[in-house]
């Protein structure tokens, strides 16, 4: 019904003829009309005017017809042949194209073509040779598959579309899911041939309409399962043929002057050919118009009829000239005497029943001047496997003789070549070294490769002179991004972006969808993409694109939105200039719209191949959160970890070339990304395997121990802890400060006194940060426990103590120690900043348990909230106690662990839900059961939930639940008293069932559920244990950061040092030397050294990987089955006679080497021969 409503102005737009006149055939003794149509079906209108009809003589659908709404169109239904359904269209002859062929592409959903073959000839019950099936099945159909193409024929079980039909089946039937490209076979018939028409009549259209065919095994008018379309003809006729030869016609031409690609946004018009396959006499009127129309054509020489007279003049009177007409000096063409004869014999041998052979000589001539858009297919010599070669030569052809002079000849071939995308016809023809290419010829190329997605042939043109720094400006790279497909997420990113710029979505002044769609398109500008690209990154690193627009020194966003609508009215200079990083943004370009192969392409090409995937890794999966389809989502998630695996392989073959060099990676500030460095993005992008890298966890570990070896033993660090004198012995080991990695010597502290050197090196370590911490907050905790249970006294002016104040200073200088953290640290927003410090579990709980710490001390210091403020107290210690779990991830065995646990309490969410159902359920039953009536809700309560859940753990009041127990608690059953508090006596006549009620409880709580619980933890174990390493790893970068930025001294010492930094920062101006150990600023020579080591790094990894993958059983064969087709070609070419005599001779000398041997016994006699050859 659906269907049927928005269907429903079809029949407004599209017509159908009905004979209005009835002009009698002479033939039927007044039976019949001229259309085909006997006197009864005609229309008393028809009949009517006798005087009209008598001087009639020939019938003419557009003077003998009417047009009437249509009354056959929707889906088709084949029954007992294919669940799948078929489009169908009854339509006028004069239907114009354009309409037929919005409705096709935009409501049925058929993809736009990239070539479209129309066969003709070949109809009718005429028999199909074998080898032109062979080229219908192998060539013509798998050609097409492989470009995208539309197939046009009549679309009925007979001739040649009977065999179209069946090709484009098989080929689908072996076709993969995932394969590229569908042939999209449609048939245009005429109406009144069609058998069984009026199965399809339905005025308010048909879904489906069920239509039956008799005999599938013989060759009839019946309309073939295997067409995903049909345009059926009306030109008012019954049971003639050539009624839609116009129509189709039309319908050719229309579509040669359409663009392809998505959206229209390819570089060619849609390529047409028709293909010529046998044919009658009177076609010739039709190759002849479309000749002049310069619509190519492919003749298959030797298919009969029509085909093999064309091939013949073609082929046979190449020689004969056009001369000059020697009375006239016009100038004009005009075919020799000698040429006309020899058309006309031509005309006599294949045509000699043919009366009016005068007009097809004067056609054929017509035909031999434009011959330069004919191609001569000898198909019965020639394989079927390179036809896809055929049809581009042929409208390459064609195209030549229409292109101007200072355009390349080559230029259309490449543009078809893209087009289908057939990057091994570019390779073997276009791009073999024989052609100079210009940077003009390829530049609309390689952008239709780029938005249409074809990555081999963006490959070939970078290979073969295209510069891209010449090509991408920002100007082009705002139009590829104008070309995103609007079901996308980065379109509608860019949309909300958008609105977001102009204010509200009411901005947009178009009420149309479609319009709609092209003015967001039209105003999508490098700022919102900027935009875009903020909300995917976050915090990681800064805004891109700002430089361009002029951004940089503004930090405020309403100023920004300023900033760029002036600019945006203005002539956008920026538009003209060069990208800067053009592989980068070709690579964020291809990133946000999930194309994979494309990505991977421009990964290779780009610099900063660690850093870029693990961008590329960031961006996908931020990506996939927003997505809603299925499918797509687990694609982003698959390519993001693609990224991420080499991201890790990379740094692999970096780390096991130079060590330090790939620790200097690791924190070097990339221009190309923000300033941000590979740590800090794969934290962003949740790279956990990346970090899992032994090359990641060495570094690490060497921030961590800073200039102590990194096997040191803990007892040495405590005991040194307790007597710092032992760090001048040779008690802990300590590393040359020259060993530094990565940090210049211009940037590395200056040289000092041993005794101060050695102090530092082992107090400025975080290891020695973290464990002071750690010692500190365990006296914190028994400080908080001290006073809670032992020295809390009553409000002032009696408290509180002096530990209770000296806890509140401890606290107090905690919450310094967060404010640092949060806003002193780093060059981000505040906004940014108190976002970033949010996100993080951790700093939530410190949140909590600072808030609660507020809350109870302001609350103990009055007696009426005396209590309560205790009792928050209370709650905030276990808060600060579980802040140990933190502490205690750095741990190689507890990390892991505590990872495990976090997992799991997932499942207890879960199981809790199942529990609290049961739960109810059962408790709410209880005590209606056992008592009722209790309006005291704390009883309720206690027995409804409380009581319940004791029952799991085995405390089980059996005397109170069971009558037959003695119960000595007294009870009554007066309503006054009851409802005074006093104990409601039990139900006795209900007692079995709710005994009943506990049995069935307890089963399935302590039996189903609590087995439930254990098998759901041991599943999570499972799963988390194989990576919890990989785990606890990622999550040690956070705490190694975190102790690493931190004053060596712990609460409540910490604030000298905070005063320290205040007066070394702020009035000394003196710059921290420890930021550089996970950032690093590298310029100039240090920069592109280590750039140029990385690209090299990432080009021996990618060698590595072909060598596996050409090495790999499906590569060996192909490069088989290759070398077997060469094969069989080479021998294809030898005479066969001559074969079969050479391996005759051959077995004949080894049977007589075999018998005179004495070493082998045959255990019978040679074969003999038997008859002759």
């Amino acid at each position: 019904m659906v269907k049927m409503s928005c269907e429903s102005w079809i029949p407004k737009i599209i017509k159908k003829r009905v004979c209005t006149t009835f002009v009698e055939d002479s033939f039927s003794n007044g039976a019949l009309c001229q259309c085909g149509g006997a006197r009864d079906a005609h229309a008393s209108v028809a009949l009517g005017d006798y005087f009209s009809t008598a001087i009639v003589n020939h019938w003419d659908s557009a003077q003998h017809s009417s047009e009437y709404p249509t009354d056959a169109f929707g889906e088709l239904q084949f029954a007992g042949a294919s669940k799948r359904h078929s489009y169908f269209l009854r339509l006028s002859w004069d239907t114009p194209p354009s309409m037929v062929y919005t409705l096709m592409t935009a409501h049925w959903g058929l993809p736009a073509p990239n070539l479209v073959v129309s066969v003709v000839g070949g109809e009718g019950r005429t028999k199909v040779k074998t080898w032109v099936r062979e080229v219908l099945r192998q060539g013509l159909v798998k050609a097409s598959q492989s470009t995208g193409a539309w197939i046009l024929t009549a679309g009925m079980r007979e001739g040649v579309g009977r065999c179209v039909g069946e090709a484009v089946r098989d080929h689908a039937t072996a076709a993969s899911s995932i394969s590229l490209s569908k042939v999209v076979a449609l048939g245009i018939a005429p109406w009144g041939l069609v058998h069984n028409r009026q199965q399809l009549v339905n005025p308010q259209g048909s879904f489906p309409a069920k239509y039956y065919v008799q005999n599938t095994s013989r060759d009839s008018c019946c309309l073939d399962n295997n067409y995903q379309a049909f345009l059926l003809v009306d030109d008012g006729s019954v049971g003639r043929r050539g009624g839609e030869k116009g129509f189709r016609a039309k319908l050719e031409d229309y579509i040669s002057h359409q663009r392809t690609g998505i959206w229209g946004s390819g570089s060619i018009d849609i390529p047409v050919l028709c293909m010529l396959v046998s044919g009658k006499a009177s076609m010739l009127e039709r190759v002849d118009l479309s000749l002049k129309n310069s619509m190519p054509w492919l003749v298959l020489a030797g298919s009969g009829g029509l085909a093999d007279f064309l091939s013949d003049v073609l082929d046979n009177l190449s020689t004969a000239q056009v001369v000059q007409s020697s009375s006239e000096g016009d100038g004009e063409a005009s075919p020799s005497v000698d040429l006309k004869d020899r058309v006309a014999e031509r005309v006599k041998k294949h045509f000699p029943s043919e009366a009016e052979s005068e007009k097809l000589v004067e056609r054929a001539l017509s035909i031999y001047q434009n011959r330069d858009f004919i191609t001569i297919y000898h198909g019965e010599h020639e394989a079927p496997n390179d036809f896809d070669t055929v049809l581009l030569k042929a409208l390459v052809g064609a195209s030549k003789q229409r292109v101007s002079v200072d355009q390349s000849p080559y230029n259309e071939e490449l543009k078809l070549a893209v087009t289908w995308n057939r990057v091994d016809i570019a390779k073997s023809e276009l791009f073999n070294g024989d052609i100079h290419w210009r940077y003009e010829d390829l530049e609309d190329p390689m952008t239709d490769a780029l938005i249409n997605d074809k990555p081999q042939f963006v490959r070939l043109f970078t290979e073969n002179g295209l510069n891209i720094l010449d090509y991408l400006t920002y100007r082009r790279l705002e139009s590829l991004y104008r070309s995103v497909a609007d079901g996308t997420v980065l379109f509608q990113l860019l949309q909300r972006r958008l609105v977001e710029r102009l204010g509200t979505a009411a901005t947009v002044p178009t009420p149309n969808p479609q319009d709609k769609v092209g003015f967001l398109m039209r105003k999508t500008s490098m700022f919102l993409v900027a935009g875009v690209l903020e909300l995917l990154m976050g915090d990681v690193c800064q805004p891109f694109y700002y430089d361009a627009l002029g951004l940089e020194q503004i930090s405020s966003k309403r100023r920004a939105l300023r900033h760029v609508s002036k600019l945006l009215r203005g002539d956008c200079v920026y538009r003209e200039k060069r990208c800067l990083y053009p592989w980068a943004s070709l690579f964020i370009w291809a990133v946000l719209q999930n194309r994979s192969d494309m990505a991977t392409f421009f990964w290779e090409m780009a610099g900063e191949s660690v850093l870029s995937a693990l961008s590329g890794c960031k961006m996908l999966r931020e990506l996939s959160k927003l997505e809603g389809e299925t499918e797509t989502k687990l694609s982003m998630k698959e390519l993001a970890q693609r990224f991420e695996n080499l991201a890790h392989d990379v740094f692999s073959s970096c780390y096991r070339s130079n060590e330090s060099r790939s620790f200097t990676l690791l924190i070097r500030k990339s221009p190309v990304w923000g300033g941000t460095t590979c740590l800090q993005m794969g934290t962003g992008a949740d790279a956990r395997l990346f970090f899992s890298h032994d090359g990641v966890q060495s570094l690490l570990s060497q921030i961590w121990w800073g200039d102590m070896e990194r096997n040191t033993e803990v007892w040495k660090l405590l005991l040194t802890f307790f007597c710092p004198v032992l760090c001048y012995t040779n008690l802990i080991s300590f590393r040359d400060s020259d060993s530094l990695y990565g940090i210049p010597h211009s940037r590395r502290p200056p040289k000092r006194p041993f005794i101060v050197s050695r102090w530092r090196q082992f107090w400025f370590a975080p290891v020695t940060s973290f464990l002071g911490n750690v010692l500190m907050f365990f006296l914190f905790l028994l400080l908080f426990a001290y006073v809670l249970l032992v020295d809390f006294k009553p409000p002032p002016p009696s408290g509180p103590a002096i530990t209770e104040y000296v806890l509140y200073f401890w606290v107090f200088t905690i919450v310094c120690e967060e404010i640092r953290e949060t806003f002193f640290l780093g060059t981000m927003t505040l906004r940014q900043r108190i976002r970033v410090y949010i996100q993080d579990v951790w700093n939530k709980c410190d949140l909590i348990a600072v808030t609660l710490f507020i809350i109870g001390v302001i609350c103990r210091m009055f007696k009426w909230s005396h209590g309560f403020g205790r009792e928050v107290l209370c709650v905030d210690y276990m808060v600060f106690t579980l802040r140990l779990i933190h502490i205690f991830a750095i741990h190689k065995q507890l990390g892991p662990k505590i990872i495990i646990v976090g997992k799991m309490m997932k499942d207890i969410f879960f199981f809790l839900f199942f529990l609290g159902v049961w739960l109810m359920a059962y408790g709410v039953a209880n005590q209606a059961l056992l008592y009722s009536y209790d309006p005291s809700l704390d009883r309720i309560f206690r027995r409804v939930f409380y009581r319940p859940y004791l029952h799991i753990f085995g405390q089980i009041p059996v005397e109170e639940m069971d009558v037959g127990k003695t119960w000595d608690m007294a009870c009554t059953e007066n309503v006054t008293l009851i409802e005074n508090g006093e104990e409601p006596c039990r139900v006795l006549y209900s007692n079995w069932l709710v005994v009943i009620l506990l049995v069935v409880y307890l089963l399935v709580t302590n039996i189903l559920l609590i087995n439930l619980l254990i098998a759901m933890f041991s599943n999570t174990f499972s799963e988390v244990q194989a990576n919890s390493d990989i785990y606890w790893k990622f999550q040690r970068y956070n705490l190694i950061v975190q102790y690493h930025s931190r004053p060596s001294l712990a609460p409540p010492f910490i604030i000298l040092s905070h005063i320290n930094l205040f007066i070394k920062r702020n009035i000394r101006k003196v710059p921290s030397i420890k930021i550089h150990h996970f950032v690093l600023q590298l310029t100039g020579k240090a920069a592109n050294r280590l750039m140029t080591w990385e690209t090299i790094q990432k080009e021996d990894f990618l060698t590595a990987q072909n060598k596996i993958q050409k090495s790999s059983d499906s590569e060996r064969l192909k490069r088989m089955s290759v070398k077997c087709l060469v094969t069989v070609c080479q021998c294809g070419s030898f005479d066969p006679l001559s074969q079969m005599e050479y391996c005759s001779n051959a077995l004949s000398w080894i049977v007589d080497t075999l018998a005179q041997s004495s070493t082998f016994k045959p255990p019978r006699p040679p074969p003999t021969l038997r008859g002759t050859f």
